[in-house]
């Protein structure tokens, strides 16, 4: 279910199909609408560059442009069925088979060692994150990853609410990421979003030693159907596990991590206590 990229000569040239196919039907509507691109720009406060990307599917259109798009072209809902595809393709490929995993889950529990969890990230922090990636990203793609790590926080809300947990090593919140500016206002959002009833966060300190946690970072997941899988990711390479012994051992894995960690409150003062000293 992961995105393709367009071929040209045998080889990527970095558009995601959806992009590219999402374009053609916004040219193709216009022209049924009997508009220019500067009609269509005009008409859905885009500009004529703007919308001439779109159509060539070299930028994604956001939902914005989109619910305007078939209030302007009368495209009957054909546009809007594609946004999510067209908001997927923006993350990167090795991570998108999850994602759309992710968007049917009713537990979702992590452990991250060296950074924040995504889904607790600020913009800034995020694009501090993204813009230290070896090989350098174009700014454009990290507006892109910046934008879909964002929208994917919509998951902390949605209704039915989704039971997360988070446990997040020592070394994670120490590191100034961007600045000390930037963590500081990140350690004040995990305080913030420890306040959600169904967000649990958890802090891991370096003076426990050996722990559950030393083989790495790990994300277990249970959908809405209950289906169960584990998911592990490193250096641009994803792996998602869904046998049921496998899934069980790592589950095992994570509870035992869980009662080895402070607990929330703990945690809670020992993030205040890290932020008072930035």
């Amino acid at each position: 279910m992961t995105a393709r990229r367009q071929k040209k000569n045998g080889k990527n040239d970095d558009k995601p199909a959806i992009w590219v196919g999402y374009g053609k039907l916004v040219r193709l509507f216009r022209d049924k609408a009997g508009l220019t691109q500067q009609a269509l720009a005009d008409a859905v406060g885009y500009s004529y560059e703007q919308v001439a990307s779109i159509e060539q599917g070299r930028r994604p259109a956001k939902a914005a442009f989109t619910e305007a798009a078939e209030r302007a072209l009368g495209s009957g809902g054909v546009l809007a069925a594609l946004q999510d595809e067209v908001e997927l393709a923006k993350l990167p490929a090795f991570f998108q088979d999850f994602a759309l995993l992710e968007m049917e889950a009713s537990i979702r529990f992590a452990y991250e060692t060296v950074v924040i969890p995504g889904l607790l990230q600020s913009e800034e922090y995020a694009r501090a994150l993204l813009a230290a990636h070896s090989p350098p990203l174009d700014d454009e793609i990290i507006d892109h990853r910046v934008d879909a790590r964002v929208k994917r926080q919509t998951l902390l809300h949605r209704k039915p609410m989704v039971d997360f947990a988070f446990v997040i090593n020592e070394a994670a919140i120490k590191c100034p990421v961007g600045g000390v500016a930037i963590l500081r206002e990140q350690l004040n959002r995990l305080l913030e979003y420890r306040q959600q009833r169904n967000v649990e966060i958890q802090i891991m300190p370096l003076s426990h030693g050996a722990h559950a946690g030393l083989h790495g970072p790990m994300v277990l997941l249970e959908t809405l159907d209950h289906t169960r899988v584990a998911y592990f990711e490193s250096h641009g390479e994803s792996l998602i596990v869904s046998a049921p012994d496998k899934v069980s051992v790592f589950a095992q894995r994570y509870g035992k991590l869980r009662s080895q960690a402070l607990n929330t409150e703990e945690s809670a003062r020992f993030i205040e206590r890290i932020a008072g000293e930035l």
